[in-house]
């Protein structure tokens, strides 16, 4: 570095620069992390807790042939999971898990009515192998000989009527202008009941219940 003379016989040092190289490696620098971020932004790529919401197709082959297809919305961020089951007549039935209020709902396609009924351990155990699928999954196919079948009876209270707007969401909108009535458990409806109507629901952990409804006068 070169002195510049002041005045008689006087020296200060030149004023000192950055050297230009590390200017022109700061550009660059940022210029890199700018196209990284266009890019993400571009693809769609979101960190993963963004992401809460994931539909899984679960179909599993009957022993008659016929193929049982029902597709679960799973809502990690608000505890929900939502069941569209589809029967062979091409009529779909709604069923939700409401981890949030411990409260399952059924919405049945050929019926007026919602049916509530209260969470238990057994429906806790059946909905955790769906929040815990990887989030990359889309499509289960059951084995028919390893899917364990199970009935569940459950006896329509019909004295036990339900205020729609006293539910909250999203079981509310979901029974807008339909009657809803709880629902107990039971060993059965006897041989001089008869079973109304059933809902067919597969769970990830090779297990499929058959959720059949019948009336009894209160």
């Amino acid at each position: 570095m070169e002195d510049e003379r002041v005045g008689s016989g006087g020296f200060c040092s030149a004023p000192y620069f950055p050297h230009k190289a590390f200017w022109v490696s700061l550009s660059a620098s940022l210029l890199l992390v700018i196209i990284t971020l266009s890019v993400t932004s571009q693809l769609g790529l979101k960190p993963p807790h963004t992401q809460s919401v994931q539909t899984l197709r679960v179909t599993v082959p009957e022993q008659t042939g016929v193929l049982l297809n029902q597709s679960a919305t799973v809502d990690h961020h608000n505890n929900l999971v939502t069941f569209s089951v589809t029967a062979p007549a091409n009529q779909t039935s709604t069923v939700v898990f409401d981890i949030k209020q411990r409260l399952i709902c059924y919405k049945p396609v050929e019926q007026a009515s919602c049916f509530l009924r209260q969470m238990e351990a057994a429906d806790y155990e059946h909905v955790s192998s769906l929040l815990q699928m990887p989030s990359e999954m889309s499509h289960i196919e059951l084995s028919s000989n390893l899917t364990h079948r199970q009935t569940e009876f459950l006896r329509v209270l019909a004295a036990s009527q339900v205020d729609t707007s006293s539910l909250e969401e999203p079981l509310q909108s979901l029974c807008r202008n339909r009657t809803v009535h709880w629902t107990r458990r039971a060993e059965g409806p006897g041989k001089q009941r008869l079973v109304y109507f059933c809902i067919d629901i597969c769970f990830p952990s090779n297990i499929c219940v058959s959720v059949c409804f019948y009336y009894l006068p209160e």
